[in-house]
């Protein structure tokens, strides 16, 4: 695995990129947890078995695709033979990139033809020739700044009601920024389904779980504190909320 922070132009837009190769054969899994990361995978090798909020079955696999936000844990699997680049966007940024309402990619993995269409078929053909990953990454960058160039700025109030979330850990009340807006709940609501795939509430759960699982890392034994510092009602509810955003409870993932 190679990682490679994006150029100056795309920060803001791309968190990383990440080219994956596997080496030797195997039945290879992995759990990712629900996060703010929309992610581009353009594969040249086999494809990947992916199931969102359960083990994946015989349909699902997907080689070259975008996927968008999933409030739950996502079963990755891989069988030896994978090779591909991902670039991952923030959900503003992938708004913006993909040049689509982010619902059409919530919840759901969409194949790279039906995102980029013939762009995304010539892309892929340049980063399976390409002769290394640095080339890779100077291809996939270059063609992501285009799009951006011409793409449309996110709409000011959105930006603004997305980093009040972000900067507050999670904690803003939803109520407050639809009245500072002059919105109603229901307009902001799907203003930011629009733009993120997912609502402001939804969005302030995957902040503070996030939050609090890099707390737990570094105090692991002081779940009511870590509770009680992102905004949770009690631990009972920290655990509900562990166990609908990574599929475990918070005492199983910190013995990982």
């Amino acid at each position: 695995m190679v990682r490679s922070a994006p150029e100056q132009s795309l920060q803001g837009a791309v968190t990383d990129l990440c080219g994956y190769r596997e080496l030797r054969p195997g039945h290879f899994r992995i759990v990712e947890y629900a996060s703010l990361t929309v992610p581009l995978v353009i594969s040249f090798a086999e494809a990947f078995a992916i199931g969102l909020g359960k083990a994946p079955g015989d349909n699902d696999r997907f080689a070259s695709f975008a996927a968008g936000l999933f409030a739950g844990p996502v079963t990755i699997e891989s069988f030896g033979r994978a090779c591909c680049v991902q670039v991952n966007f923030t959900p503003l940024g992938a708004r913006r990139f993909f040049g689509l309402p982010m619902s059409a990619l919530a919840d759901r993995m969409v194949v790279l033809d039906d995102v980029l269409g013939i762009e995304g078929i010539a892309l892929r053909e340049r980063l399976g020739n390409a002769r290394d990953w640095k080339s890779r990454f100077t291809i996939a960058q270059a063609f992501v700044a285009a799009r951006l160039a011409n793409a449309l700025e996110t709409p000011p109030e959105i930006a603004w009601a997305y980093d009040r979330i972000i900067l507050s850990g999670g904690h803003t009340r939803i109520a407050w920024l639809a009245g500072e807006l002059g919105w109603s709940r229901k307009h902001l609501a799907g203003k930011f389904a629009d733009a993120t795939g997912i609502g402001p509430k939804t969005l302030s759960r995957i902040v503070r779980f996030n939050r609090a699982l890099g707390l737990s890392r570094r105090s692991a034994d002081d779940w009511a504190g870590i509770a009680a510092d992102c905004g949770y009602a009690d631990q009972a509810h920290l655990v509900r909320e562990f166990r609908a955003l990574a599929g475990e409870t918070p005492t199983a993932l910190g013995t990982r």
